[in-house]
């Protein structure tokens, strides 16, 4: 079962990294958990897949998994970098902006992809499958709303400033995992 434990937080680190990049421009709590919700939903449907499609699909999706999440983080990062670069808006305009549907299930697959490959190894990590998975979905669901609170709250003392810190963090995260699966 510790195995298992550890494989939930190991995967959720991206996700809650993300959900706290996201939430510094200011998040209100239901679209919090909606975030929360939808990313650990994602991270455990990923795992679930990869479990299900055994290693001959998720070695072939190992071969383009780091691209994916590379492309589609870069590009958040980047567009969070803008805006905040851009100016012409104010700290409250920006955190009266909500966070859309579509750029959490964007996002939710991007911090996901990981899960896919990871879920071909749920049967050696000491707990039954389906209880694995519903503690990645849980612990994913738990740190990412932490996460987002912790950059809402540090988004309302530090603005615009911290949107530049979390547009890049969500490019280093992308760039992480591209030098991790090309160096591998």
């Amino acid at each position: 079962m510790f195995g298992a434990f550890v494989l939930a937080v190991g995967l959720a680190m991206d996700a809650t990294a993300v959900a706290a990049a996201r939430s510094v421009s200011g998040v209100s709590r239901r679209p919090l958990m909606f975030l929360a919700l939808t990313f650990g939903v994602a991270q455990a449907a990923m795992a679930a897949l990869g479990w299900l499609l055994g290693a001959s699909a998720a070695s072939w999706l190992a071969n383009w998994d780091h691209w994916i999440a590379f492309g589609l983080l870069l590009a958040i990062g980047g567009k969070m970098l803008y805006e905040a670069l851009r100016g012409g808006h104010d700290d409250a305009e920006q955190a009266a902006r909500p966070l859309s549907a579509r750029m959490v299930v964007v996002l939710a697959i991007a911090t996901s992809i990981d899960a896919l490959a990871a879920g071909v190894t749920l049967p050696a990590v000491g707990a039954p499958p389906v209880i694995a998975l519903i503690l990645i979905g849980v612990v994913t669901f738990v740190l990412s709303a932490v996460g987002g609170l912790v950059g809402g709250r540090l988004g309302r003392h530090l603005g615009s400033k911290l949107e530049i810190v979390g547009g890049l963090a969500l490019i280093a995260i992308g760039a992480k995992t591209l030098f991790d699966h090309l160096s591998a």
